[in-house]
């Protein structure tokens, strides 16, 4: 079966990508698959300056699933250029940078200095607080969805912009709407669902930011769910993420309308889950008959 997909004028070899955040920048990974075998990677998230995230404990496992609420902590863009971009830029894979902020401005700064690197592709990940607005999520509401798209994608240059949407909204189909029409060229979905863990014996969360943010197995139904209803809604590619972790996950995203997946606690639980994942899915087609996984996208039959 051929997996090449293009992904808003990007090739992958593959619809398997490592989520942010749960590979680094790629060094941690390579030696144990080889970032050849991916479609592609989406980069852990930069922000203008180094962020060293949350107090710890700050990664929780919960049934299905686990909580994390790292913080973003990244050494920022200054640093990333100077010890991180020479090696990333080398590597036979599409490369994803993911941008984040708290404010309008460090977004277009942001993007202004990923376009000037070259990545594949730019992921804005909006599901930040915005500090000019008490803190509330920049992806919340369609309104600001749309505003900070529309500011940020004039700055990408000729990189494509994809903005990854948060779950803790009243509706992704309205907020995938917002940002096609703020200038769009993909989305990716979902990012992680708000959750708390508690440790009944001390009577105190078990992070020690309180709450986190919820991925694995766990979220999967949610994430198929929001896929579905953002396929639906708009024209641009989908890159669809939220508990995968084998190949017939994958056709699942798929059939709801994504063009590829993004992987990220399986990656967690095994680095080398997408070699497994890649065979699985060659399985499916075989069994199958299917040629071109491109002609099961979108397929879901209601």
């Amino acid at each position: 079966m051929k997996t090449a997909i293009n992904f808003c004028g990007v090739t992958l070899r593959n619809p398997i990508v490592a989520a942010s955040g749960t590979a680094g920048f790629g060094r941690e990974i390579e030696d144990l698959i080889g970032l050849p075998s991916l479609g592609g990677i989406s980069l852990k998230a930069l922000t203008p300056k180094m962020r060293a995230g949350n107090p710890p404990p700050r990664v929780a496992e919960t049934p299905s699933g686990m909580l994390n609420a790292v913080g973003l902590q990244n050494p920022g863009i200054n640093a990333f250029e100077r010890a991180e971009w020479p090696w990333v830029r080398e590597q036979d894979t599409a490369k994803i940078m993911n941008i984040a902020g708290s404010a309008e401005e460090d977004y277009i700064q942001m993007a202004q200095r990923a376009a000037a690197l070259g990545p594949d592709i730019i992921e804005m990940n909006i599901s930040c607080p915005n500090v000019r607005e008490g803190g509330v999520a920049f992806g919340v509401k369609p309104e600001s969805v749309r505003a900070i798209t529309a500011a940020v994608k004039p700055h990408c240059g000729n990189v494509p912009l994809m903005v990854k949407l948060t779950p803790n909204t009243a509706s992704i189909a309205e907020c995938a709407i917002a940002a096609q029409e703020g200038g769009a060229d993909a989305l990716s979905l979902i990012n992680t669902l708000t959750g708390l863990a508690i440790d009944i014996h001390a009577r105190k969360p078990i992070l020690a930011n309180v709450t986190g943010g919820l991925s694995g197995p766990a979220v999967r139904p949610v994430a198929l769910r929001m896929v579905w209803e953002a396929a639906k809604a708009v024209t641009i590619p989908i890159m669809g993420m939220g508990g995968i972790m084998t190949g017939e996950d994958i056709v699942a995203f798929l059939l709801a309308g994504a063009t590829a997946v993004q992987v990220g606690t399986a990656l967690l639980v095994d680095p080398t889950s997408p070699l497994r994942m890649l065979e699985e899915l060659q399985q499916y087609g075989q069994r199958h008959g299917i040629e071109d996984i491109n002609t099961i996208i979108g397929g879901l039959q209601c």
